[in-house]
């Protein structure tokens, strides 16, 4: 071949450099083949055309929701994030797993069906796991525990069912794990993360006590709507970096801890269980909303409590007098909601031509008194404005 040759052979290598073929092969072979097959596996929904871009004569580092780094896959975003868009439907493949760079997996909520590939937990870099309201069914694969990088684990408002796996609770830099509006069983299992600042696993079907401790970083907790009982006092006490607690509709048992009411938390939730005793915070309660309704609750209502935006101490066991000052608030509007209905209160200091201002709601019917104010309740509310003397008399005997 003469030079002549050799000038059009360079040339030839040249304009191939440039062609949509070169640019395919830059990427891992192995990431390519994954991409083809997840390709085959999803489909849009009517009215998306996210995957219109995945065209496989181009380079797939292009195609949208796909992150490239050198020649490997670093990122997987599924679906378009826009709000309003329709996501996908089909299966997630397995080959899921030979990204072997993966850092990111998501999928927008959509139409995805059938069990997470157990092959995901070979994806050693993996720090964010977030597939959420699709129909992803089955268990959570206990070899999600070798993610040893991952950080967010959200596979909330799907599916699942089975135990939830001990496995996860050893992750060593998980920061949220949100699995509610799921179906899994089974206990909650301790978590050694010293950074796990959020954790909800709220409409589950969850048994048993709480683990003896959780990581003091934990900010956000929800527990509601599952089958969970014991006491939470010990557990509780030591979580002061707390600002959201929701362990309502379970059947959790004995006192409530008074250190929770001095922690930076904006919402309490621990109605509908079966904490008792007396409440007597020993400092004003700047909490925006407390509801500890339908418990067993008993002795005198706190004035404490008197800061509280929204207060919710019905159906419980309390007596005496409701405080002063929680009146005085409730007629300058500080205090928007009070609901002390269907308990033991003997009286209530407030002036039957007194003007509640529309803003708050006041309910307090159903105790030991003649509500000296009518006020709407809700519309589940106790229907009698007193309770009879029997039952008065016989809760002070």
């Amino acid at each position: 071949m003469g030079n002549r040759g050799l000038s059009s052979y360079a040339l030839f290598l040249l304009a191939l450099l440039h062609s949509s073929f070169f640019a395919v092969a830059i990427l891992d072979p192995l990431d390519f083949l994954a991409l083809q097959l997840i390709r085959k596996s999803l489909h849009d929904l009517p009215g998306s055309n996210f995957l219109a871009s995945w065209d496989f004569t181009s380079d797939p580092c292009n195609f949208t929701g796909v992150y490239c780094e050198s020649d490997k896959v670093i990122a997987l975003n599924l679906g378009d994030q826009r709000a309003g868009f329709p996501g996908l439907t089909g299966r997630i493949d397995p080959a899921i797993g030979k990204l072997s760079a993966l850092t990111e997996f998501s999928i927008v909520p959509g139409g995805v069906f059938g069990s997470l590939p157990r092959s995901i937990s070979q994806l050693k870099d993996l720090r964010v796991l977030a597939i959420t309201r699709n129909f992803i069914s089955g268990n959570i694969p206990p070899s999600l525990g070798r993610l040893r990088s991952l950080r967010t684990l959200d596979l909330s408002y799907n599916r699942l069912t089975g135990k939830f796996p001990r496995s996860i609770g050893t992750l060593p830099e998980l920061t949220n794990v949100i699995l509610c509006h799921n179906n899994l069983s089974g206990s909650v299992p301790p978590f050694l993360s010293q950074a796990l600042t959020r954790l909800d696993l709220k409409r589950n079907a969850l048994t048993g006590s709480l683990p003896d401790s959780f990581p003091p970083s934990l900010q956000f907790l929800s527990l509601s709507w599952n089958q969970l009982s014991g006491p939470v006092d010990g557990v509780l006490s030591r979580l002061d970096q707390l600002n959201f607690l929701d362990l309502s509709f379970n059947r959790f048992t004995g006192p409530i801890p008074v250190r929770l009411f001095s922690f930076p938390i904006t919402n309490l939730r621990l109605q509908r269980n079966w904490f008792h005793g007396p409440v007597q915070p020993s400092d004003q309660v700047t909490i925006s909303t407390v509801d500890l309704s339908h418990n067993m609750l008993s002795g005198q209502i706190s004035a404490m409590f008197s800061s509280v935006q929204n207060l919710y101490l019905n159906h419980n066991l309390f007596t005496g007098q409701v405080p002063v000052s929680l009146v005085d608030r409730l007629l300058a509007a500080s205090l928007q909601t009070l609901y002390l209905q269907n308990n033991y209160l003997t009286g209530i200091e407030i002036n039957p031509t007194a003007e509640i201002p529309q803003s708050t709601s006041l309910c307090i019917q159903y105790n030991c008194m003649v509500p000296p104010v009518q006020t709407p309740c809700p519309l589940k509310g106790e229907t009698e404005k007193t309770k009879p003397t029997a039952l008065c008399n016989e809760w002070k005997g």
